[in-house]
């Protein structure tokens, strides 16, 4: 059930982690797989998905460790989209909460 879970709010944690900075893929997958585990292999696919739908933007910035970096930035489009997923995963998390507690209640 985890993993479930965990694809279905794997964009809206990604462009959450975006909301605070722009960020590229690999810092993306260590901020998430501290507590998410996920891999780098999961992440590449969404960014692209993410840049097609126009949620993010990207830019290259010269790294002092060796080639540049693909960034990604969200985009206001994006923003709209994170606060739209938000709100349909607190009304979530409130359904599911409920049908626990009137489970617990009986």
């Amino acid at each position: 059930m985890k993993i479930q879970l965990k694809k279905g709010v794997l964009e809206m944690c990604v462009l959450s982690v975006l909301a605070r900075g722009d960020s590229y893929a690999y810092e993306i997958v260590s901020t998430l797989s501290s507590t998410m585990g996920i891999s780098e292999g999961t992440i590449y696919p969404l960014m692209r998905r993410l840049e097609a739908e126009q949620f993010v933007s990207t830019y290259l910035s010269q790294s002092s460790n060796g080639p540049a970096r693909k960034y990604y930035s969200l985009t206001e489009s994006g923003r709209l989209a994170l606060r739209q997923m938000q709100r349909e995963w607190q009304e979530f998390v409130g359904d599911v909460e409920q049908v626990i507690q009137q489970g617990i209640a009986k």
